[in-house]
C-alpha cells in the first residue's frame, strides 16, 4: 500500500454509484409494488418478498427500540468514510482490491440511505429451500458480501504476491 494519495483511484466510486443507484431504485420499486410481508414466487427457491430490516445484519437489534437506527447509520458513515481513505491509498495494481471496496462502500451507504431516510432498511430478495429461508436481502447486501469474499480472496492470495513483486 502506498502513504500518498492515489486521487485516480476516486474513478472506482463510480461502481459504488452505480451500485447505489441500482439498490435504491429496486428497493422503491419493491416497497411501492408489494405490500409489507407479501411475497411474489420467481423460481421454487426465490421470491420477492418485501420485508423492513430495523436492525443490522440479519436483523440483529430490531427490536431495540430506536436507537440502533442512529448507531448503525454512525458507524455506516465511519467506515464509509475509512473505504474512501483506503482507496485513495491503494497502489497501481490493486484493482481487485479496488473493486472489493467500491462495492462494500456502495452497499454501505445504499443501506445507510434507507436507514437515515426511513428508520430501516428495505429488503425484497427472500431465497428459501422447502422450510429453510434465509433472511430476506436486497441489491446493497449482495455488494457488501461479494466485496467482504473478495477482501478475503484478496488477503488471502493476493496481498502476498504485491508485497513481493512490490520489493
Amino acid at each position: 500500500m502506498q502513504s500518498s494519495l492515489n486521487l485516480k483511484n476516486l474513478n472506482w466510486l463510480m461502481i459504488s454509484v452505480i451500485i447505489i443507484v441500482i439498490d435504491q431504485v429496486t428497493k422503491l420499486y419493491f416497497n411501492q409494488h408489494l405490500q409489507l410481508g407479501q411475497s411474489i414466487e420467481l423460481l421454487p427457491v426465490l421470491n420477492w418478498t418485501l420485508a423492513y430490516n430495523y436492525g443490522a445484519a440479519f436483523s440483529f437489534l430490531h427490536d431495540a427500540g430506536g436507537w440502533q437506527r442512529w448507531f448503525f447509520a454512525a458507524i455506516a458513515l465511519v467506515v464509509s468514510t475509512g473505504l474512501i481513505v483506503w482507496l485513495t491509498k491503494l497502489g497501481q495494481n490493486t484493482k481487485f482490491l479496488a473493486l472489493a471496496i467500491a462495492l462494500l462502500l456502495g452497499g454501505a451507504i445504499g443501506n445507510v440511505y434507507d436507514r437515515i431516510s426511513y428508520g430501516y432498511v428495505i429488503d425484497f430478495i427472500h431465497v428459501y429451500y422447502q422450510t429453510w429461508h434465509f433472511p430476506v436481502f436486497n441489491v446493497a447486501d449482495c455488494a457488501i458480501t461479494v466485496g467482504a469474499i473478495m477482501l478475503i480472496i484478496d488477503s488471502l492470495f493476493l496481498e502476498k504476491k504485491r508485497l513481493e513483486s512490490a520489493q
